[in-house]
C-alpha cells in the first residue's frame, strides 16, 4: 500500500521529468504552406491555399526591409481571377480595375492552376502588384500607379544547345535512358523517350520491338528556361540497333514542305500503318498461346492485348471504311476497319465509340476512333488488336512491316545526304556534351 508521502515524492520526480523533457525538446516544426517547384524557381500551391510570406519569420524579416509582404494562391477549378485576388486580400473594386487593366488577358479564359501572387507593402490596403504565373517561362503583371493600373507580360528566354545520348536496352526504353540520360530531369527523360516513340511510330513498336542489348543514339536539342527548367526540343537525329540491324531517322526540311523524318536512303518514316493502336501503349499480352482469363484453357489468341486505363483513346492504325461498329460476343463493342490494301483491322472491348464511328465511315490514320474498355470478354480495361489478312489472323509484328513512306524528293537528295554526314557524325560525339553542328 503507497503511504501519501510516496505519492507525493513520486508526484515531484514526475513533474520534475516532464520540466526536463519540455527544456531539451526542440519546438516542432511548421507545417510547410508551400513547396518550392525546383524547375521553375516557383511555389507550388495547392488551389484555393493561400500562402502569406509574412507568416514566416524568416520572410517576415525580409520583409521589414523592403517594407511589404506577398501572398501566394492557385486559381482552382471553376474559379474567377477575381474570387482568387479578392480571397488574397485585394478588394472587389480593386480586383476588377486590375483584371481590367489587363488588355491582353481574357480573365473568362484563365486556366486553372495559375499561380497568382500579391505584392503589397505594409500599411497599405491596396496591393502594389500582382502576378499571374502561366507558365515557368510566361507571367503577367499588374502593377498600380498614381494613375491606375497597368499591365506588363514578360516572357522569360529559354537557351538551347544540341546534345547526345547513347544506350542499351535492358528491359525497356524507360529504363535505358533513366540511366544513360542522367544529365536530363527524369520528367525529361520520359519526353525523350515518346519523342523517340513518336519518331519511330511506323517502324518500330516500342513497347514488343525492344530486345535487350539492343542500343539506341539520339541527337537533339536541349532547351534551359527559367529556373534551370529543361525540357526536349527538336530530335536531330536518331539510330536504333534492333537485333543487330540498324534504323536511322534525320530531321530534313525538303523544299516547301515541313521538317519531317526520313530513313538513311531518304524514304520518310511515315508509312501506310502505325505500329500501335494506341499512342501511350503498353501490352498485356503479345501474339501466341495464352491462357484466357475467363473461358480458361490454352487456346491460340489471334492478336495482341494493349492494357490501357480505361478511356484511353485508340486510333486507327491507317486509312481505312468502318466495316462494324456495335457489340459482338465476346469483344465486346467492336470496331472492324478495311484498308485500301485490302487488310482487315480489329479493335474490341471498347467502352464507346468515337463520334461519326459508324459503318461506312471513313477514317484516316491516327483518328480516334474509339475508348479503352473491359466489354464483353475482359477482365479488365485493354484493347484487343487484331490484323486480318486474306480471312487469317496475323501477327501484328509481321503483317504490320514498313518498307519506307515517299522517297525525299530527287531535287533534294544532294542537300539531304550533306545533312546526313553531318547528323552521322555528331552522333558519334561523347554522350552528354554539347555539340556544335556544322548546318547551324
Amino acid at each position: 500500500m503507497t503511504t501519501p508521502g510516496a505519492r507525493v515524492i513520486t508526484y515531484a520526480v514526475l513533474a520534475a521529468l516532464v520540466v526536463a523533457a519540455l527544456h531539451v525538446t526542440p519546438p516542432l516544426p511548421r507545417r510547410p504552406a508551400e513547396l518550392l517547384n525546383s524547375a521553375s524557381g516557383t511555389r507550388a500551391t495547392a488551389p484555393g491555399a493561400v500562402v502569406d510570406d509574412s507568416a514566416d519569420d524568416d520572410s517576415a524579416d525580409d520583409d521589414s526591409a523592403d517594407g511589404g509582404h506577398e501572398r501566394v494562391d492557385t486559381l482552382g477549378a471553376g474559379e474567377t481571377l477575381s474570387q482568387v485576388l479578392v480571397r488574397g486580400g485585394v478588394s472587389g473594386p480593386d480586383a476588377a480595375q486590375a483584371v481590367h487593366a489587363a488588355a491582353s488577358l481574357d480573365a473568362r479564359r484563365v486556366p486553372a492552376g495559375v499561380q497568382v501572387t500579391v505584392d503589397q507593402a505594409d500599411g497599405d490596403s491596396v496591393p502594389s502588384e500582382i502576378t499571374l504565373q502561366f507558365a515557368i517561362d510566361h507571367r503577367l503583371h499588374l502593377r498600380r500607379t498614381p494613375t491606375g493600373w497597368t499591365s506588363e507580360e514578360e516572357r522569360l528566354p529559354w537557351t538551347t544547345d544540341t546534345i547526345v545520348v547513347a544506350g542499351t536496352i535492358r528491359s525497356n526504353l524507360y529504363a535505358a535512358l533513366d540511366s544513360a540520360a542522367t544529365i536530363l530531369p527524369r520528367p525529361a527523360r520520359a519526353e525523350l523517350a515518346w519523342a523517340l516513340g513518336d519518331i519511330f511510330e511506323y517502324r518500330v513498336d516500342m513497347s514488343r520491338d525492344l530486345q535487350s542489348g539492343d542500343a539506341f543514339r539520339a541527337l537533339f536539342e536541349r532547351q534551359t528556361g527559367p529556373g534551370g527548367a529543361i525540357r526536349i526540343g527538336r530530335v536531330l537525329a536518331t539510330t536504333f540497333v534492333l537485333s543487330g540491324d540498324t534504323t536511322a531517322a534525320f530531321l530534313y526540311a525538303a523544299t516547301g514542305a515541313p521538317p519531317a523524318y526520313f530513313d538513311a536512303v531518304g524514304k520518310s518514316m511515315r508509312n501506310a500503318f502505325l505500329r500501335a493502336p494506341l499512342e501511350f501503349r503498353r501490352i498485356s499480352s503479345v501474339f501466341g498461346m495464352r491462357e484466357h482469363p475467363i473461358l480458361g484453357g490454352w487456346r491460340q489468341h489471334k492478336g495482341t492485348d494493349y492494357a490501357a486505363a480505361a478511356g484511353t483513346p485508340v486510333r486507327a492504325i491507317g486509312d481505312a471504311v468502318v466495316v462494324i461498329a456495335g457489340p459482338a460476343h465476346g469483344y465486346g463493342n467492336l470496331i472492324e476497319l478495311r484498308h485500301p490494301n485490302g487488310f482487315l483491322t480489329r479493335y474490341g472491348h471498347l467502352r464507346a465509340f468515337a463520334r461519326g464511328i459508324r459503318p461506312g465511315a471513313h477514317v484516316t490514320i491516327g483518328q480516334t476512333i474509339g475508348y479503352v474498355g473491359m466489354t464483353g470478354l475482359a477482365t479488365g480495361p485493354h484493347l484487343h488488336f487484331e490484323v486480318i489478312v486474306n480471312g487469317v489472323q496475323r501477327d501484328p509484328r509481321r503483317a504490320l512491316v514498313a518498307t519506307g513512306g515517299t522517297p525525299i524528293p530527287a531535287s533534294d537528295r544532294v542537300a539531304f545526304a550533306a545533312a546526313e554526314t553531318v547528323y552521322r557524325a555528331a552522333l558519334q560525339s561523347a554522350p552528354g556534351t554539347s555539340v556544335r553542328l556544322a548546318l547551324q
